[in-house]
This record gives C-alpha cells, sequence and structure tokens, in this order.
C-alpha cells in the first residue's frame, strides 16, 4: 500500500483505531501495524512469510519503541489465519498483486469463517486497478472504496 493509501486509510478510520487489536497480514515492513499502533491501537500481530520482512517489522517495531505492542510471525497468512489468536477489531491485507486468486479468495472466506474479526470489527483490503477483485464474502458491509493511482483500498464492516 503506498504512503498515500495508507495516509487515506488512516483518515477514514479516525479515532476508530484507538484500542483495538491489529492483525496486519503480508506486513512487510509493518508500516501499516505501525501507523495504527502509533494512532492508539492496543496490540498488533504482524505475519509475513519473508525472513527479511520479520526482520524489518521486528528492527521498525524496536525504533519505534513499539515492541511491547507489537509481535511478529513468520508465516503463510492462511497458516496465521487457521492458528491465529482473534477476534481482532482491524484485520489488513495488502498482498502481493500477482497472488493467485485461488489462495486470496481461500484466505478470505477464512477470515470470515474462522472468527478471525471480532463482531463490528473491519477488514482492509488493498488491490491494484489492474488486478482481479476476489470474491468477497456474502456478509461484509463496503464501507469506503478509496482510490489512489493504482491502487484501490476497500474498507469492509463484519456485522
Amino acid at each position: 500500500m503506498s504512503d498515500r493509501a495508507r495516509e487515506g486509510l488512516f483518515s477514514s478510520l479516525g479515532s476508530s483505531v484507538e484500542g483495538v487489536r491489529v492483525l496486519d497480514l503480508f506486513a512487510g515492513s509493518g508500516a501499516i501495524g505501525l501507523e495504527a499502533l502509533s494512532r492508539g491501537a492496543r496490540q498488533a500481530l504482524f505475519v509475513d512469510s519473508a525472513p527479511g520482512a520479520a526482520k524489518a517489522i521486528a528492527e521498525n517495531l524496536r525504533r519505534t519503541k513499539l515492541t511491547r505492542l507489537g509481535a511478529v510471525r513468520r508465516t503463510d497468512a492462511l497458516r496465521a489465519v487457521r492458528e491465529g489468536p482473534g477476534p481482532f477489531d482491524l484485520v489488513v491485507l495488502d498482498p502481493p498483486y500477482r497472488l493467485e486468486r485461488p489462495y486470496l479468495e481461500a484466505l478470505l472466506d477464512e477470515i470470515a469463517g474462522q472468527g478471525v474479526v471480532a463482531p463490528g470489527g473491519r477488514v482492509v483490503l488493498s488491490r491494484s486497478t489492474r488486478t482481479y477483485m476476489p470474491v468477497i464474502p456474502v456478509n461484509w458491509l463496503l464501507e469506503r472504496r478509496l482510490a489512489y493511482g493504482d491502487s484501490v483500498v476497500f474498507l469492509f464492516r463484519i456485522p
């Protein structure tokens, strides 16, 4: 997710980030979860399968003095969701645009069916305007669609 898209997302979320538990899937550098923590989230779980990403997130948590609020899991997103300690109030998916459709749809189905998101929680999905849109679970309510250049960020509310 671009810096501009991340800014727009957190502007849309406003103060609703305060006190929430965040699951940052495909976390990369951890910028999204770190932003949530800096805006008052009480806890963040960062998930990325790349060793370099996990190391960068740990370093960024240390550098920002947020280590006690964040945990890093170096694993596959689908595995983390299946094994993860839910529920979370905010789940953010910023997957690689080249991610295969069946995998992403299986991940969304797991999130919808496993109690990963607390009732009233939110799921954020970022996509490129040039890639496919996965099938969204039927009970997810689209709250906002934010477009920034080649990126589109969807904000869903979970009833």
